[in-house]
């Protein structure tokens, strides 16, 4: 099973993005909210995978974030609600406001989303409160282990652009230092865009 994966976007659409690794194309499915994340045609780009398998096709459907890939793979295992329909809710709403529905029992605020009914919204939360609870207090703990990947495929692009190792890793952390405690938000482009205008300073 594909867990990860880290390579170069090659092509992006509406709900899809085919990642280079290694000279393989790897077709990946994605959200809304990950689409937004994803970065330009030729950068770098790592997600979080889940492989689905069917009798008659293999599918990967990728994450920006750790947090989201497990709630998908939380909302798959309810009865009746397959990838697509998972991908779709999470197209709907950000994850942390659709775990805090769930655990919270909002059953108003669940059906808005597309696809979702009364009866759909009702075993979201009969079946997932708890478990949407526990993935959403992990929020906070996982934040670092996403800011060191962003880190890492930011210092691995620099040195794909010719830059020595040690010298992108100064840049790269000289970057997060500066940024102080919004350094967990920033995203890998910025950050990329950052590092580069440091190393030209020098």
């Amino acid at each position: 099973m594909i867990a990860a994966l880290t390579g170069v976007v090659q092509h992006k659409e509406l709900d899809r993005v085919v990642v280079d690794v290694g000279g393989v194309g790897y077709l990946v499915w994605l959200s809304a909210q990950s689409m937004a994340e994803v970065p330009p045609q030729g950068t770098s780009v790592r997600l979080f995978c889940h492989t689905h398998v069917r009798e008659d096709a293999l599918q990967l459907f990728g994450f920006c974030q750790e947090q989201e890939r497990k709630a998908f793979e939380l909302l798959i295992s309810i009865s009746g609600v397959g990838p697509r329909l998972a991908l779709t809710i999470l197209s709907g709403m950000p994850v942390g406001e659709l775990l805090e529905a769930i655990a919270g029992g909002d059953l108003r605020r669940l059906q808005t989303l597309p696809g979702v009914g009364k009866k759909t919204a009702a075993r979201l939360v009969l079946e997932l409160k708890e478990g949407c609870a526990r993935v959403g207090a992990l929020a906070t703990a996982a934040a670092p282990s996403r800011a060191a990947s962003t880190r890492y495929e930011v210092i691995e692009a620099l040195v794909g652009l010719g830059y020595r190792r040690p010298q992108a890793e100064r840049a790269v952390e000289a970057v997060w230092a500066r940024e102080g405690e919004g350094a967990t938000a920033v995203v890998a482009e910025r950050l990329l865009r950052d590092a580069l205008a440091l190393i030209a300073e020098l």
